[in-house]
């Protein structure tokens, strides 16, 4: 078998999404790639307890106080110590500047609680995508899992999946579903598409 792909994931609250990764992985789903690292931006983040029930290294970064180039020269060298191969931003919510996102060319995917080009964009994250799905009207949405390229909130689409809404939804109840019928199930195929990808550009 080679070696596997390194991967960290990125949060910033209570890491559903990161939890997901991780029984997905426990699961053997994600055979090309291995979760090495948990950063957080928020050291009160729930998620870092998940990683460490599930025996994963875990650090907090806490950025409220810091630069933004300092918080990223920080993130940086944690990859760099842990040898990180490619980088999944699971409910991560600082923004990442050209620069950082230039060092790792198709080597970060976001999961985004919508189908974009949908409901996308500054400001959009969390419950206000699943708001404006509502107010807007529409019978159908999902998520999207996209590599983050020179421009943070672009990039490539990698997997979409819909889920229908149900006329008695709330925000709050669409976004479970969303979570459980989507992100759930694309982050780890997305997960293992990067790692099986890297694996076959390196010669592994």
């Amino acid at each position: 078998m080679p070696m596997k792909q390194r991967i960290a994931v990125l949060v910033s609250g209570g890491g559903t999404n990161l939890e997901a990764l991780l029984q997905a992985q426990e699961a053997g789903k994600i055979p090309h790639g291995e979760i090495v690292l948990v950063c957080a931006s928020n050291k009160d983040a729930f998620a870092l307890t998940r990683a460490a029930n599930h025996n994963v290294p875990a650090l907090a970064i806490h950025k409220k106080g810091m630069s933004q180039d300092d918080f990223e020269a920080a993130l940086s060298r944690a990859m760099t110590e842990h040898r990180i191969d490619f980088i999944i931003l699971a409910g991560f919510l600082s923004i990442l500047t050209e620069n950082f996102v230039r060092a790792w060319p198709r080597r970060i995917i976001n999961v985004h609680p919508s189908l974009i080009p949908s409901f996308c964009g500054q400001g959009m994250y969390g419950l206000k995508v699943h708001e404006a799905a509502l107010s807007k009207g529409v019978k159908v949405t999902g998520a999207t899992v996209h590599y983050v390229n020179e421009i943070p909130d672009g990039g490539e689409i990698l997997l979409q999946k819909a889920v229908d809404i149900l006329p008695e939804d709330s925000a709050q109840t669409l976004q479970r579903r969303v979570m459980e019928q989507a992100e759930w199930l694309l982050l780890p195929q997305a997960a293992e598409l990067v790692a099986e990808r890297l694996t076959r550009e390196k010669g592994e």
